[in-house]
């Protein structure tokens, strides 16, 4: 049985302390996540202020595409977060090590085939989005340079998951950091100083792809020096424990897949109102990317803390952790809003001067102010069931949110346009949080978070 609160609790976890190591740890992680969809919004800003808004909806597809291939394998970030955080609960040296090496082999070898199935993916995927001629030709463009670098996003994926599920969310943070700034330096040399367009945007993401795997590598390979044992080809070949991973992770890949359906089907039908919507939509969503990464800052903390908590058999900890973390969480949600709501339209006045997509974009800017409190609860719930490793609650709540709420949501209210796909959407957010919401309270209620899961243990 888990008390909760449980007499003996040492001092040093009190509330304060707490307080204080959520925020010691979300801290790099803001920064880091903000720099992801940064560049993002420097890409569209870039474009955006070129002649023409076939080049900024073009790098919408093509970016989307990337998020449905990149994103499915998100769970060798997630999963590994969660395996790492609960083997240093338990002080397994060897876990450590191995999680980490299956990680990173698995993400190299996918990402290799990822290149060779390059045609396949693009031949495939670009009639979907039924977007004018003009947008696909700099979709191709961007996608074929881009998919070179598919090796070290998946590697580095798995780089950062492990970070910090070993509690150092500095790493990621230089990681990105280098990485996104080397990016958004190429991009304003390549773009506008040398007229490249969309080739020298793709051209300026993979050789900042690259650079941050470097800079991955050689941190934790520093931080692995310091640290008993070694790596084996045991450790690679074991297929036991190679079968635990992939079944803790095929909930994860569920779960990002109906994700990047919601986030296609959203700017596949954009793309059916004109190349104006699709690109307002697309300052949107990189908007939103802000905020979820934002946000997700905190959640990491809630993966780490409480996935050692468990690993620790701590059980008044993890309930603290989560308790912190989300009010952490709501109160980072309510100064997202506060800022879109008296910033919004100034920043898409920066983002883009074509004053089409100004005005789609300014349109539907209300319901981008009022997501960061609708979309808060299943960021930071994300990070406790990942921290727990129950990746099936996720998967479950996803598939329930995107099949009975978001499509016939957006069904029912289709003639809206654009209008009824933000609402879809919107929907589809809140439902998710509150799936998540029910579970944890069923969960907490029942004792289930401790229940050791052997199917995981190496």
């Amino acid at each position: 049985m888990c008390d909760r609160d449980e007499e003996g609790v040492d001092p040093l976890l009190s509330a304060s302390a707490t307080y204080r190591q959520v925020w010691h740890f979300a801290w790099p992680a803001i920064i880091s996540n903000i720099s992801v969809p940064l560049l993002g919004l420097v890409d569209a800003a870039v474009l955006g202020h070129l002649s023409a808004p076939e080049y900024l909806g073009g790098v919408a597809v093509a970016a989307t595409l990337f998020s449905m291939i990149f994103w499915t394998f998100g769970f060798l970030r997630m999963g590994t977060t969660g395996l790492v955080a609960q083997a240093r609960g338990r002080n397994d040296r060897y876990a450590l090590r191995q999680w980490l090496l299956q990680s990173v082999v698995f993400a190299a070898v996918t990402g290799l085939l990822l290149i060779l199935l390059a045609p396949l993916m693009l031949n495939f995927a670009l009639p979907l989005f039924a977007a004018s001629d003009p947008v696909v030709s700099q979709a191709e463009i961007y996608f074929q340079i881009r998919i070179v670098s598919a090796p070290a996003v998946l590697v580095n994926y798995g780089l950062i998951g492990w970070l910090i599920g070993m509690q150092m969310p500095k790493g990621p943070l230089l990681i990105l950091v280098v990485g996104n700034g080397v990016n958004i330096v190429l991009d304003l040399l390549l773009v506008l100083g040398l007229g490249w367009a969309t080739r020298g945007a793709a051209m300026a993401t993979v050789m900042a792809d690259y650079l941050a795997l470097a800079v991955g590598l050689l941190m934790v390979r520093r931080i692995l020096a310091g640290e008993d044992g070694q790596f084996s080809t045991e450790m690679v070949f074991d297929m036991v424990a190679f079968r635990r991973l992939i079944m803790l992770n095929r909930h994860l890949f569920v779960r990002t897949v109906c994700l990047l359906v919601v986030q296609a089907f959203f700017t596949a039908r954009g793309a059916r109102l004109g190349d104006e919507v699709l690109a307002a939509n697309a300052l949107l969503l990189n908007l939103m990317v802000l905020i979820a990464n934002g946000l997700d800052g905190f959640a990491h903390a809630a993966e780490a803390l409480t996935g050692e908590s468990i690993g620790q058999g701590d059980c008044p900890r993890f309930y603290q952790v989560v308790r912190i973390t989300g009010w952490c969480s709501l109160v980072c949600g309510g100064l997202f809003c506060l800022l879109l709501g008296l910033g919004g339209n100034a920043l898409l006045g920066w983002l883009t001067n074509i004053p089409e997509v100004k005005e789609q974009a300014s349109v539907y800017l209300p319901w981008l102010v009022a997501m960061p409190l609708i979309s808060v609860w299943c960021f930071w719930l994300d990070g406790v069931f990942i921290g727990a490793v129950r990746t099936d609650m996720m998967q479950n709540t996803m598939l329930m949110a995107t099949v009975l709420v978001f499509l016939p949501v957006w069904f029912l209210f289709r003639d809206l346009g654009n209008q009824g796909l933000w609402l879809a959407y919107t929907v589809f957010m809140a439902a998710r949080g509150l799936g998540l919401i029910w579970v944890y309270h069923h969960f907490s209620k029942d004792n289930v978070w401790f229940v050791t899961r052997h199917d995981l243990l190496p």
